[in-house]
């Protein structure tokens, strides 16, 4: 899924991003292991969290690439969530930007 995502964004021009491994939880609730003979559930399953800036004006273009490359229609394909930017700052040149990227 995330070489689909990496190539959808790469195709309209977003190659800047973080991809942080994370755990969560959501509507599929966890799973059963077994181990060493004993049941162990896991209430937190491994995701990829994929960060972004982009200008408004292809927000919603950059939203329905992610969504139509991760969607797989099963519990845990994700959620987009967007918030808004009021500054950047590049620390490398102290560079101050509202209209980032």
């Amino acid at each position: 899924m995330l070489d689909r995502v990496k190539k959808v964004l790469e195709q309209k021009g977003c190659v800047a991003m973080t991809i942080t491994d994370a755990k969560g939880r959501g509507e599929q609730k966890g799973i059963t292991l077994q181990f060493r003979g004993r049941s162990m559930e896991v209430d937190t399953l491994p995701k990829i969290k994929i960060e972004m800036v982009v200008m408004d004006e292809i927000a919603d273009a950059v939203i329905n690439a992610i969504a139509d490359a991760a969607r797989t229609g099963k519990f845990g394909d994700g959620k987009i969530f967007v918030l808004p930017v009021e500054e950047a700052i590049r620390v490398r040149t102290g560079e101050r930007s509202r209209d980032y990227p």
